[in-house]
């Protein structure tokens, strides 16, 4: 198949969440597979290029683009992409992109994405390219689908082309106020665009794309349904249930080539489920260098994460200073965020220093070391579209502590401990008591240690590779192109 993918992130390059991890994975997935597959990624300037061999496409340098009275030149260039095989198109604009960070509050960041877009539809036409497919992922590249049905409808080259809009984060819409319409550039068929919202004065990215894809995607199937409702809906409910039945959820995929305890050069001690013995130096090492309590009844909590209201931090907040008091766990947290929360984890390390430590920030190799060396993996979200970290932690046999919410209640199953059945511990209710129930009933099983053994092996065995989640897209985009 011949597909064309655009997104506002690509790991390594460019990220900022998930969102860049499952396009490089599944871009380079379809690459393996012998897919002809254009990846198009704005050139940030805090993209590192230095390692980079970069080549101007000769044919699209220096082109321009009028966006109502916003003229800009830009050009395409090719790389491949760091460690891998795949070949890449980054699209040049320091006017637009030479910012300190991916995303902007500016006043034209509108015009950031709509330039995004239709790049990477006149990449095409430039091309000769012809896509099967063209995937679109969250808000910054929805106006595609409106786009091919629009502005570039008389185009025969996108006559066989399909749209697929791949919804990462609900929450992210791109909402605009209507004064860009003459921006959009779609002025003698602004009817095409949801008129009860430019009747209040804004233009909503993410809906347009919801009402022009031929099909629509998300990161998992619980996350699928949730959103059909008003708890998660985020006010594009009743679209996504108007449109219900091309609304598929395909949860995301790890690829076990960067997340494989057996071979992760970011770990000091290799292991696998027959050879624990590796992970458990791995805990002792960790918890070392981390300046913590290294007692072997000790059990490790670890969390890598956005410090946001999303990731259930004011439950922890509430709960663990007082759980701290009467059972013994340590806790390595990994991350960045809110302020308050941020304050929050820095006193918690201040009051507890041999049980607590925070790192405030991000680095890959200690996110890595977290994953192996930590009894168990906390993420008691309000809300999770898919959530990568809960299957990296089954992997590493790190047992997850997730709330029964969207990709974490696809991926994680609840441990009962007469069946033997189970990969991990699941709560239903968004609250501290749920959250302490879960809690403890960890660190119980913790002390049974030929439970804690099959619990640990139940996770590792799990497989959510790309071989399999990416097999499920190309399913799917071969069924929609027939």
């Amino acid at each position: 198949m011949k597909i064309c993918l655009a997104s506002s992130e690509l790991a390594p390059l460019a990220k900022t969440g998930g969102l860049a991890d499952v396009v490089a994975s599944l871009s380079s997935f379809l690459d393996g597979k012998g897919h002809d597959i254009r990846v198009l990624l704005p050139l940030y300037s805090s993209i590192e290029t230095s390692a980079m061999d970069i080549t101007p496409v000769r044919f699209m340098q220096d082109l321009a683009m009028q966006m109502g009275p916003h003229r800009v030149r830009y050009s395409i260039d090719t790389a491949r992409l760091p460690g891998g095989t795949l070949t890449i198109y980054l699209l040049r604009c320091p006017e637009l992109y030479n910012r300190p960070g991916i995303y902007t509050s500016d006043w034209d960041e509108h015009l950031r994405f709509i330039l995004l877009s239709r790049a990477a539809i006149e990449m095409c036409q430039n091309m000769g390219f012809a896509p099967d497919i063209f995937h679109c992922h969250d808000w910054h590249t929805s106006l595609v689908p409106m786009y091919l049905k629009t502005r570039y409808a008389w185009d025969r080259l996108f006559e066989n082309t399909r749209s697929v809009l791949t919804i990462h984060n609900i929450g992210y819409q791109g909402i605009f106020s209507a004064n860009i319409l003459d921006d959009v550039g779609i002025q003698d068929q602004v009817d095409r665009l949801h008129q009860e919202d430019l009747g209040k004065g804004m233009i909503n990215f993410l809906k347009t794309g919801l009402l022009y894809a031929d099909v629509l995607t998300t990161v998992s199937p619980n996350y699928a349904h949730e959103i059909r409702g008003a708890e998660y809906g985020m006010g594009l409910q009743e679209i996504l249930q108007q449109r219900g039945d091309t609304l598929v959820g395909i949860l995301n995929g790890v690829d076990y080539r960067e997340w494989n305890p057996a071979d992760d050069p970011l770990i000091p001690h290799p292991y696998d489920s027959r050879r624990l013995a590796g992970k458990k130096k791995n805990k002792l090492a960790l918890m070392q260098e981390l300046g913590l309590d290294c007692s072997d009844d000790m059990p490790l909590i670890g969390m890598v994460t956005r410090l946001t209201g999303q990731k259930g931090i004011d439950l922890v907040q509430q709960l663990v200073p007082a759980m701290m008091g009467h059972r013994r766990f340590a806790m390595a947290v990994l991350g960045s965020g809110e302020s308050r929360y941020e304050q929050f984890f820095q006193w918690l390390q201040n009051h507890y220093r041999d049980r607590v430590c925070f790192y405030r920030g991000f680095s890959n190799r200690l996110a890595h070391w977290v994953e192996a060396g930590s009894d168990m993996f906390l993420m008691p979200s309000l809300f999770e579209p898919c959530g990568l970290n809960q299957m990296y932690s089954l992997r590493y046999g790190t047992v997850p502590i997730v709330r029964r919410t969207g990709g974490l209640a696809d991926s994680v199953q609840l441990f009962d401990p007469h069946s033997g059945q189970g990969t991990g511990i699941v709560f239903n209710d968004y609250n501290v008591p749920a959250l302490g129930w879960a809690l403890n009933y960890a660190f119980d099983l913790y002390q049974d240690k030929s439970t804690w053994r099959k619990l640990v092996r139940n996770g590792m065995a799990m497989d959510f590779s790309w071989e399999r989640q990416g097999q499920v897209y190309i399913d799917l985009f071969r069924h929609i192109t027939r």
